[in-house]
């Protein structure tokens, strides 16, 4: 199966081409940069051991499936042009990730490309919905905040109370590649700040899917209030998510890993601890490492969730979801176990 890279060149690019030249059961056909056409790959990534393939403007063979990593508002314009033309679509930019086009447009400043196809879209967290990304043509591959905070709140949705804190800790990977004073080595050495104090666009996503999460388990459509504060810290990859909210019914820490344990009895990439993990426990690999705790105190629930950003937290995820589009093992092509240290 021809697969192909809408935007090569940023890191989730990298990632995604790293993955899929080793993937058994696909070639890595055709790439895109929209500033390094007329190069190679070898020219942008040295790194890249694979066939090294041309950069070109478009593409200019047919490919059965697409990978979008342009920014917002770009790539939804390259997916309808993808789907018009028979290629199934996995978007890693969050032009499809949310299902109200108004909230959008109030969090990313822009008109949404393609309304009509907001609801076709499927969210590409195939813990939570495997059966749908297997009949999907358009997966909105999500943001990596999200994955961790979703998959760390999702088991417990239904007990918890709708008043929830997400505090988030970022390698310097995740803001990309494009040159920012914030991202300089001499701005982010030695140094953690929180940013984004005001509301971060991956914080509708997460409220989203949270209560929708909640909806399935409660069966009525509730508000969920959240309170989501993102820091960067100085190292390249990674993100520690920290997740508090008040039990509604009373959980020891035993029976509280044994519900998530059940959750995810089904989830080749979810690894549920009992002790805090570190970013380095998922480095390079796809697993999402969580551990769930109680503070009997203060009756409250603590779950802890570590995962490569540029890994599960995007391009395995987004390999993820192809092997599931495409009726592969869920798990070919990004078993790799993590690196260390």
């Amino acid at each position: 199966m021809k697969v192909g890279i809408v935007n090569v060149t940023g890191y989730a690019g990298l990632e995604l081409a790293r993955l899929l030249q080793a993937h058994p059961e696909v070639e890595l056909t055709q790439v895109t940069g929209r500033s390094a056409a007329g190069q190679r790959l070898s020219d942008i990534f040295p790194n890249l051991t694979g066939p090294d393939l041309p950069i070109t403007a478009e593409f200019e063979e047919a490919v059965d499936v697409a990978f979008s990593a342009l920014p917002h508002a770009a790539s939804a314009a390259a997916v309808i042009k993808l789907l018009e033309s028979g290629v199934k679509a996995i978007d890693i930019s969050a032009d499809f990730r949310l299902k109200d086009p108004a909230v959008y447009e109030q969090w990313y400043q822009v008109a949404h490309p393609a309304p009509e196809l907001l609801h076709e879209a499927v969210y590409g967290l195939p813990e939570i919905y495997r059966d749908q990304i297997k009949q999907a043509r358009l997966i909105a591959n999500p943001g990596c905040y999200p994955t961790s905070a979703i998959l760390a709140l999702a088991p417990v949705a239904d007990i918890i109370e709708p008043d929830i804190i997400v505090d988030s800790k970022s390698g310097v990977s995740g803001a990309g590649r494009t040159l920012s004073f914030t991202t300089h080595y001499s701005e982010v050495n030695e140094s953690c700040q929180a940013y984004s104090i005001g509301g971060h666009r991956h914080l509708p996503e997460i409220v989203q899917e949270v209560a929708s999460a909640r909806e399935r388990a409660l069966g009525r459509d509730e508000a969920v209030s959240m309170l989501f504060v993102p820091h960067l810290v100085p190292m390249t990859r990674g993100i520690l998510s920290d997740c508090y909210a008040r039990l509604a019914v009373p959980l020891s820490a035993a029976q509280l890993r044994d519900r998530y344990r059940e959750f995810y009895r089904d989830a080749p990439f979810v690894r549920i601890v009992d002790r805090p993990p570190q970013t380095k426990h998922t480095w390079g690999s796809n697993y999402c490492v969580i551990c769930p705790c109680v503070d009997e105190r203060t009756n409250r629930l603590i779950v802890l969730s570590c995962l490569d950003n540029l890994v599960k937290g995007a391009a395995g995820q987004a390999v993820q979801n192809m092997n599931l589009m495409m009726g592969f093992a869920e798990t070919t092509g990004i078993e790799a176990t993590p690196f260390y240290p």
